[in-house]
């Protein structure tokens, strides 16, 4: 993803792209997992230095019921599993998304990941407050039934309305493998399709997002539309 803000912030997440390294931490697909990352490491060591990575953690990386071990790992190859960062005055926010779906073997991370996010949504001071995630809270509406895609209504309605209440802008993930994404009250939902595999009609591709002063504007582009330059 591409950010910018008064003309010269920029920063490129692997959320926005939505590339998934296929196959869980265990079995026989653990090889091949482990070759993807080495091929990402090196395609992305060619990015601009200009332009720092950010990773969000998603199931491809920790498995759909996360252990203190695969977490572990991930934080071994990509660095933290959430944290904040600012560009200019946006406050961005990655979270884990996958203790959101299953903490069964892991309480106590996501217990760790609330009491944090607690801490990060009373900061102040911020002209965008903006959220990325793997798996997206709802894929169209904020009050539909429960799907794999998505994290349960039950959770869903909890963590809306807390960001709600801080001044979340948008809450960017992915997924789903297939563009969608709705609205909860004046906060926005994108959900971006893969780089890869899709299940839907949509091309692969990415995800670009503007932030000006005042709005976060973003657009999905297929890959052979990709722009090499954003204007303000």
């Amino acid at each position: 993803m591409h950010l910018q803000v008064a003309r010269k912030c920029k920063f490129f997440s692997k959320n926005c792209l939505h590339l998934d390294f296929k196959e869980s931490q265990q079995g026989a697909g653990k090889s091949h997992k482990e070759a993807q990352e080495k091929d990402f490491i090196k395609l992305f060591s060619e990015l601009d230095s200009d332009i720092p990575l950010v990773c969000v953690c998603g199931n491809h990386d920790i498995g759909n019921t996360p252990t203190h071990q695969s977490v572990q790992n991930y934080k071994a190859t990509f660095g933290d599993d959430h944290f904040s960062f600012w560009v200019g005055g946006v406050h961005c926010i990655v979270l884990n998304s996958q203790f959101f779906k299953d903490a069964s073997q892991v309480p106590d991370l996501l217990e760790e990941q609330d009491a944090w996010l607690d801490a990060e949504l009373k900061q102040t001071g911020f002209q965008h407050r903006i959220v990325f995630q793997h798996i997206p809270w709802f894929l169209h509406e904020a009050d539909e039934e429960d799907d794999y895609f998505s994290v349960d209504l039950r959770v869903r309605m909890r963590y809306l309305d807390k960001f709600k209440a801080h001044g979340v802008r948008t809450i960017f993930s992915g997924h789903y493998h297939r563009n969608a994404g709705g609205w909860f009250g004046e906060m926005e939902a994108p959900v971006t399709s893969a780089i890869g595999a899709q299940l839907g009609n949509d091309s692969s591709g990415m995800r670009v997002v503007t932030v000006t002063e005042d709005e976060v504007l973003h657009k999905y582009y297929a890959l052979g539309d990709v722009p090499t330059k954003v204007d303000l």
